[in-house]
């Protein structure tokens, strides 16, 4: 199974295609879509649309997972990045591709195995359980890569218990990540 997460954003928008095979996951691509601030809101929208759709097209994910929204003490940036998550969906609609949504909580959860993880408990098991050299950067792509793991484990034979810093998965091995190639 292959997922393409996002992290919507209008000036950052967060992307990991991430391929479960058998017990193991592995980072196929990552990195963020940058949209440039000196151009129309709506053009930035443009590119986010297009740049997505290009992604389903080269990568053709089984599933588009992205973060449902949350509300945002400013109103005005969560208006964005409503519109940012907007632009996606219909990306995916678009390309024919499965769309699924999940809760931080459910996100934090299937990932450190704890609904209130910190930002850095979540990255670091990222980190650990595709196999990087590092925590993916921005913190976007970090978040992208984590709704794509969420739901390869909410989907298929990849259940992944968590306990401490340790993925336990009695009879079962974790297949070594590629590194994942950074597309700017």
């Amino acid at each position: 199974m292959i997922v393409l997460g996002i992290d919507p954003g209008i000036a950052l928008t967060g992307y990991g295609i991430v391929e479960g095979k058998g017990h193991g996951l592995s980072a196929v691509a990552y990195g963020c879509i940058r949209t440039k601030p000196g151009i129309t809101h709506s053009r930035r929208l443009m590119e986010i649309f297009r740049s997505v759709s290009d992604l389903i097209i080269r990568y053709k994910p089984d599933a588009v997972a992205i973060e449902e929204l949350f509300f945002n003490k400013n109103a005005r940036t969560a208006l964005k990045v409503g519109e940012s998550r907007g632009v996606v969906i219909l990306a995916a609609i678009t390309q024919g591709v499965k769309l699924v949504e999940y809760t931080p909580l459910e996100v934090k959860q299937a990932i450190a195995g704890y609904g209130r993880a910190t930002k850095g408990q979540v990255q670091g098991m990222v980190k650990m359980l595709l196999h990087l050299d590092e925590i993916p950067s921005p913190d976007d792509t970090a978040d992208a890569l984590a709704c794509a793991i969420c739901h390869i484990n909410s989907e298929g034979p990849l259940r992944y218990l968590v306990q401490g810093p340790e993925v336990v998965t009695p009879g079962h091995r974790m297949v070594p990540a590629g590194r994942g190639e950074i597309v700017r």
